[in-house]
């Protein structure tokens, strides 16, 4: 190797390693603003958009942005857990991908089996568990034993619940609470006037799930794309032109930080908010 060559790579090697010494400051410095804040959401649900486009401009087949999105995948869920974030939901897989070309469907499928295969050791050793939303008995045989596996080994696990969102499509969730509570009412099982929200949601696959409070879209598109159509009537929306491959723990700490800076509302206006919160303030103290 020429001495001008070496040169180069050592410049090159100095500034990676600058490089990542910045953005593990900011990372450590965006993490504490979060926890100094408190006011986490309970609830953060992702819609993971980008990994074609990722691959694409890299000159890369798509697959290789969906195999870098599982590590996206990867540290978003060991941040949340980090951080006690109560439930995580993931649109992994929409109704309407069945309608990409067959390759990809079963690409997707075994990535997802082998991902589950590769880390269940590790989600449960870290008290997460898993559950799912969706039809996903219309998934391969073999991807759906490896799903209700994993369900099956985290089941009593009381951290991080992960929510997977698989063969999911909100309208047809709202339609199948619909037949469902039709078919009660035909059967005389229960009242139609004691129908209201609460009621309905209880019929929802996210039955025992709080509402998100965050939701997040990656890749600048600003769409919600049939993603807990219901749900998210009152939830924060948050937008990043990052693709969800080189979305990580920095990107999920800006999103909570956004988060936590938003005045929710709920309908009322801002000085009601604010005298909530004296009262809340007071009756802490009160019980000190």
């Amino acid at each position: 190797m020429s001495a001008r060559n070496t040169d180069k790579s050592s410049r090159k090697s100095v500034f990676h390693a600058l490089t990542r010494n910045f953005s593990k400051s900011k990372k450590e410095k965006l993490l504490a603003e979060v926890q100094e804040a408190g006011n986490l959401p309970r609830h953060i649900a992702i819609i993971m958009d980008g990994n074609g486009r990722w691959a694409k401009e890299r000159g890369m087949p798509r697959i290789a942005g969906h195999n870098q999105g599982v590590k996206s995948v990867k540290e978003i869920v060991e941040a949340c857990g980090e951080l006690g974030i109560e439930a995580l939901t993931l649109y992994a897989f929409s109704q309407e991908n069945w309608k990409r070309p067959t390759w990809e469907v079963s690409a997707l499928m075994k990535l997802l089996m082998r991902t589950i295969s590769n880390e269940i050791d590790n989600l449960n050793s870290n008290n997460v568990r898993i559950k799912t939303i969706g039809h996903i008995e219309l998934l391969p045989p073999e991807t759906l034993k490896q799903v209700q596996t994993a369900i099956n080994i985290t089941k009593n696990n009381t951290g991080l619940i992960l929510n997977l969102a698989l063969s999911y499509s909100a309208r047809i969730e709202i339609l199948d609470a619909v037949k469902k509570i039709s078919r009660n009412i035909i059967q005389n099982s229960i009242n139609i006037e004691k129908i209201d929200e609460d009621f309905f949601s209880k019929n929802l696959d996210t039955w025992d799930l709080p509402d998100p409070d965050l939701v997040i879209r990656t890749s600048g598109e600003y769409r919600i794309s049939n993603f807990l159509l219901w749900q998210i009537a009152y939830s924060e929306i948050y937008i990043t032109d990052t693709y969800w491959p080189d979305f990580r723990k920095p990107q999920l700490y800006e999103a909570i930080r956004n988060y936590q800076k938003r005045e929710r509302r709920f309908g009322k206006v801002s000085e009601q908010i604010s005298i909530e919160k004296k009262h809340v303030k007071k009756s802490v103290r009160g019980n000190k």
